[in-house]
């Protein structure tokens, strides 16, 4: 791990520890404040001339504060001669706007990764992006990771039989087959229609669900609405127990309030990509760390060698 620097803003300090203590290295000393009209300050506390810089931030709530640290953190070691950059995202937010799907409306994933790149970074490494094309919106490399593997470890130890894993919509069924070969499971899939962009109705269920333990799978929990709406309509179709496996659980506005109402959902399994807050934390949400898996790839990129092994993906 010689010539190695990790570190990190304010998003996820106790991920960056993890990873540092994976990798069995120190978290390199970096002061991430504010001045006092509310400006982020930044200051590298260690010399990085030369090396290979990781910088992880999520760029989640509070998502612009979020990026403009990590834009911030990457412009700094830029300026402090480090070799190469790589801007660890665990959570890569604004990626739901990734297309104009609308008139008038900004694309707002492309914008943030120009972002990137203009601020100094010379590579990317993410995790369980919203859509899959976002990684063309980059003009330098990036490695896509899926907390998959963190996930279906969780519900292995559980050793649940008559498994069905289930899709939130049709956009999700290329990862939720994924699920269900590693899983050994079943596969259906929820019919819905979107009201809004945070807003669904839930239709049909298609495929055999009754008597089995249902696990939903989905990359992104923000309000819970569709979530919640999906586990009812799993339970009205005689399903057994509702289980939920979200790599990002951003849990905002009524979302916390919604999953403890919701007595059909046995647990919400999430990673910690996102930092579960105090306030969020209540029994039926169960994190799980991806701290050896983006230690690996780091490990790997330093060193490197191909990754293409921790590309778990939907097949």
């Amino acid at each position: 791990m010689n010539g190695l620097a990790l570190f990190t803003g304010n998003s996820n300090p106790e991920l960056a520890k993890s990873i540092c203590d994976q990798l069995d290295i120190s978290l390199t000393d970096v002061l991430v404040s504010r001045f006092s009209e509310g400006e982020i300050r930044v200051e590298i506390k260690e010399n990085i001339r030369g090396k290979d810089v990781f910088i992880l931030q999520s760029t989640c709530p509070p998502t612009n504060d979020n990026l403009m640290e990590l834009l911030i953190l990457i412009d700094a070691a830029r300026r402090a001669s480090a070799d190469r950059i790589t801007a660890v995202l665990p959570y890569y937010g604004y990626a739901r706007q990734d297309r104009k799907d609308q008139p008038r409306v900004p694309i707002t994933a492309k914008l943030v990764a120009n972002l990137i790149v203009a601020a100094g970074a010379t590579r990317v490494l993410t995790m369980d992006l919203h859509a899959s094309q976002i990684q063309g919106f980059f003009d330098i490399p990036v490695d896509h990771l899926y907390g998959i593997n963190s996930l279906c470890e969780y519900f292995d130890n559980k050793k649940l039989e008559n498994l069905v894993v289930v899709s939130p919509d049709v956009g999700g069924i290329k990862m939720a087959r994924a699920y269900a070969k590693r899983l050994g499971a079943g596969l259906a899939i929820v019919d819905k229609r979107r009201n809004s962009p945070e807003s669904t109705s839930v239709m049909h269920i298609l495929g055999s669900v009754k008597g089995k333990n249902a696990i939903l799978v989905d990359d992104i929990c923000a309000t819970a609405g569709s979530l919640v709406e999906a586990v009812e309509a799993l339970k009205k179709k005689s399903v057994q127990d509702v289980y939920a496996a979200i790599t990002h659980g951003i849990l905002s506005g009524k979302a916390i309030e919604r999953i403890k109402n919701c007595k059909a959902l046995k647990e919400l399994v999430i990673t910690n990509s996102i930092p579960l807050g105090k306030e969020k934390q209540i029994s039926k949400i169960k994190p799980v760390s991806v701290a050896s898996l983006l230690a690996e790839a780091i490990r790997r990129i330093h060193a490197e060698e191909s990754i293409s092994c921790l590309f778990d993906e939907a097949s």
